[in-house]
């Protein structure tokens, strides 16, 4: 019966091979898009792997071994917005661990860059980039070391001595090779990947695999849908119910293994574009990460026939072939209000966490607690929609007297599990696209603007929290170099206040303000701080003025009771440098003082964002990647539904032109059927997609809600433009497979 049903699949005629051909390259689609978001996410989790050595100085670290110690010291630099991330090592013997991707420590005075640091010092004036590194490069980093591609990376040599004084600097006998238990909040590259951009990308995964698994679910049904005419007469030469059931199960899933065969040659023809696409920020992805693991090729490989095979036997399940090849339809039951337990539940997990004023502390935890919730909506979604879909067809019943109008809410209420069907997957996509930009427009507009204004841009800043001084003095000579770098404006030395001068008194029983000390004429040359009173010498600023994402041109400091030679002799706790705003000028400084004071990290005012803005790119990246991916396929999803739904009908819809319906008629019938759902659950799906939102955005950042931009609202109504227009696309049909032939051999 098997190789029966395989002869009847490609020996049907020129239809039949065109349904199948259609029918394939709708898998195709699917499937490739399947396995690249698998890649992708096996991408993303190999990404982060190959970070972990960077965590070997986290103090959550144990593990030991018998060898000579190593002086591990992991800090951070920036070049022109660029995060750069440095670790300098000190071996103790001849046994201490070398870190991967290199073959051996680099001895004082050497460094190993990562390819791309290595292109960028070579393509940089060694002023600007490569004289913060000491010596030589012996070296490029392997790529076992890095995340990407686009990686900056530096191992630099030193002697004990040198790292031994610096800020979290420490000895370690092993290299980290996973990820301590305790590390969520406290590891190296935390920052670089952070624990929400994990989560995000996790929800968006499971987001794209909801809306490919619907395209591909509808694609193979077309097959069944389209052949009930062969089944009734193979039931009429004596076919029974189980051998009609097994063929038409074995011809969907033949169009689905050719289907799969196909999609797996375009993942492996989308793999380098994918590669390209910066999900975790500004950085790529090596073409070798992006590879499937054993169990997903298994599950495409032999999930995707077997539920094409379900989806054909499902479409026939209300279908009864009679021996006399008649077909015989029954109505099913309706569905009942327990559909909307599910999207309830899902809104209830993640009010839970708002509610109970409780956050997974760690990445993982957060993952579990949120990711579940979003899917289980999106499940709910599914369920939902039928029944949502009845309520609104029984509701439009009642309220419309034209023939048109009666005839489709008539059948969405008959068969509301078909209606919905057919707008599924742009429903999902919906709820994934207003999930997304809902998030992402909330936490831009929360964290986006930590840029500063256009004259704290300009400046390079070197020192401590307020707390730690920088130095006792600074040597003459180093200023004298500072201000003789073209586009630098002036500089002001902020000197800490041990005395208490000029304090003020802080309400509520909290220690008294202390403000620092700079002169008169070095706060005239930085003028964005503020200014001072006429005829002081030395004014008292608050110190975090020096560090505002905000400039205060305007704003008087009071005069200190202090002289400038005083002043000169208390310690440093801050270099400030006013540039023209040149990449040039800016970097000049930062490697002038990166190099006189390596343990205090010369920043500007965008570094204090960098890591952040590139977060938040990544994070923009997948909006993109979900907006690209979602309505597309969703745009597919309904055409190919919408034409099963016409095949489906073709005979009642005959026989009605043969009883003097127009055709203009019958295609108000199939636009309504389409329109009607996709409207009235659409709108519950963005609700729900802001409800969800909102309390994800709640439980997780303590952020409200920000309504999305007058840019998303035109997307959805150009998304449902489109949709309209999809459906419009498919009318013609209708005159095509309505014709007198399928009322005689219906």
């Amino acid at each position: 019966m098997i190789a029966f049903a395989l002869r009847l699949a490609v020996s049907g005629g020129r239809e039949a091979l065109a349904r199948l051909a259609m029918i394939t390259a709708a898998v195709a689609i699917g499937v490739g898009l399947l396995l690249s978001t698998f890649a992708s996410m096996n991408a993303v989790e190999r990404t982060n792997q190959r970070q972990v050595w960077l965590d070997t100085g986290a103090a959550s670290r144990t593990e030991q071994a018998a060898a000579d110690s190593l002086w591990w010291w992991p800090h951070g630099d920036y070049y022109d917005g660029k995060s750069l991330t440095e670790v300098d090592v000190a071996a103790t013997g001849p046994t201490s661990p070398v870190p991967p991707g290199l073959t051996h420590l680099p001895a004082p005075g050497e460094y190993y860059a990562s390819p791309a640091l290595a292109k960028l010092i070579r393509d940089t004036p060694a002023d600007q980039l490569g004289d913060r590194f000491p010596g030589r490069l012996a070296g490029t980093i392997g790529d076992a070391a890095l995340a990407s591609p686009d990686s900056l990376i530096a191992v630099i040599g030193r002697t004990p001595a040198q790292i031994k004084g610096a800020p979290g600097a420490r000895a370690v006998t092993t290299i980290a090779t996973s990820r301590p238990s305790t590390c969520d909040n406290g590891c190296w590259d935390n920052a670089v990947r952070g624990d929400a951009l994990t989560l995000i990308s996790s929800v968006v995964a499971g987001a794209l695999i909801f809306p490919v698994l619907i395209f591909i679910a509808t694609a193979t049904r077309l097959s069944a849908a389209t052949r009930e005419q062969r089944y009734a007469a193979m039931r009429l030469v004596g076919a029974t119910p189980r051998q009609v059931s097994v063929i038409s199960a074995v011809e969907a899933a033949l169009a689905a293994a050719a289907g799969t065969v196909v999609g797996f040659g375009l993942y492996a023809a989308l793999r380098p574009l994918v590669a390209t696409i910066p999900l975790t920020g500004q950085q790529r992805f090596f073409l070798s990460d992006l590879t499937l693991s054993a169990p997903q090729a298994l599950g495409v490989v032999v999930g995707v026939p077997v539920a094409a095979a379900i989806a054909a036997r499902l479409a026939l399940r209300r279908v009864t072939i009679s021996p006399l090849g008649v077909s015989r339809r029954v109505t099913p039951r309706p569905p009942r209000a327990w559909r909307l337990i599910p999207l309830l539940a899902g809104l209830a997990e993640l009010a839970y966490f708002v509610f109970a004023g409780h956050r997974p502390a760690t990445g993982n935890g957060q993952t579990a607690a949120y990711l579940p919730g979003f899917l289980v909506v999106m499940l709910g979604l599914v369920i939902a929609g039928p029944w949502l879909t009845m309520i609104v067809a029984r509701a439009v019943a009642r309220r419309t007297r034209r023939p048109a109008a009666l005839i489709a809410v008539r059948r969405l209420a008959d068969d509301p599990k078909a209606g919905f069907r057919a707008v599924s997957g742009l429903v999902l996509a919906l709820f994934v696209t207003t999930a997304t930009v809902s998030i992402i427009g909330t936490i831009n507009d929360y964290r986006g603007t930590l840029g500063g204004d256009r004259q704290t841009r300009t400046v390079v800043e070197a020192g401590g929290d307020g707390q730690a001084p920088l130095a006792a003095a600074i040597p003459t000579q180093l200023l004298t170099e500072v201000r003789a770098i073209q586009g630098v404006r002036g500089v002001a030395v902020v000197h800490a206040n041990p005395g208490g001068i000029g304090e003020v008194p802080a309400p509520g029983g909290h220690p008294p303000i202390v403000p620092a000390l700079v002169s008169c004429s070095d706060l005239a040359q930085t003028p964005m701080v503020g200014r001072c009173p006429a005829g002081a010498s030395v004014t008292a600023v608050d110190f975090y003025a020096f560090v505002s994402l905000q400039s205060h041109p305007s704003l008087p400091w009071p005069a200190a009771a202090i002289s400038t030679a005083a002043v000169a002799k208390l310690p440093v706790q801050l270099v400030y440098v006013a540039t023209d705003g040149s990449t040039a000028a800016m970097e000049r400084v930062r490697t002038l003082l990166t190099t006189a004071y390596p343990h205090h990290q010369a920043q500007t005012v965008g570094d204090w964002g960098t890591r952040l803005q590139q977060e938040l790119a990544g994070w923009r990246q997948l909006a993109d990647v979900v907006l690209l991916t979602t309505l597309p396929i969703a745009g597919c999803s309904l055409a190919v539904s919408v034409v099963a739904g016409l095949s489906d009908r073709r005979r009642p819809f005959a026989l009605l032109r043969l009883t003097g319906a127009p055709l203009r008629l019958l295609q108000r019938v199939i636009g309504l059927e389409s329109t009607l759902p996709l409207l009235a659950v659409a709108a519950i799906s963005i609700g729900t997609a802001f409800a969800a939102s909102a309390l994800f955005l709640k439980s997780q950042m303590r952020y409200d809600l920000v309504s999305p931009g007058v840019a998303y609202y035109a997307l959805v109504a150009v998304g449902l433009v489109a949709s309209l227009g999809i459906i419009a696309s498919t009318l013609p049909l209708l005159k095509r497979i309505t014709g007198p032939e399928a009322a005689r051999n219906g």
